[in-house]
């Protein structure tokens, strides 16, 4: 496996921006994004998400098997892509991570209060 497999929320307009603009600078194609949605249809193709929460934090298959989730995943995205390997190095710093994280949840959790909800999800765009 070449690429990073990752998980979003395609009900979610942040996440669905995210991926529209992560694409746009991965030029290498090393991100095959599929949504939470699809990944819950199929639990026998991806029965490493079993029991995870995949529509609380986005959660990405490493190309060396690790799966990820919430800052970590960003992180790891960021420093694989051409475009934003300087703001992804930032985010490897020591104890950037203890800030991190607890700010990734908190946008989560509050993500469809400050930009809404589509309904049906974006899946397919």
């Amino acid at each position: 496996m070449n690429q990073h497999i990752v998980f979003y929320d395609a009900s979610c307009p942040l996440c669905y921006h995210l991926k529209k603009n992560l694409n746009k600078l991965d030029k290498n194609n090393k991100l095959q994004w599929i949504a939470a949605q699809t990944a819950e249809k199929e639990p026998e193709t991806y029965p490493y998400l079993q029991g995870k929460n995949i529509y609380t934090e986005i959660h990405m298959l490493t190309s060396q098997g690790v799966l990820m989730k919430g800052f970590y995943a960003i992180r790891r995205m960021l420093i694989d892509l051409p475009g934003t390997r300087v703001p992804g190095a930032f985010l490897y710093f020591p104890f950037v991570d203890r800030a991190g994280s607890p700010l990734y949840l908190y946008v989560s959790k509050s993500r469809f209060k400050w930009f809404g909800k589509y309904d049906p999800p974006r899946i397919d765009e």
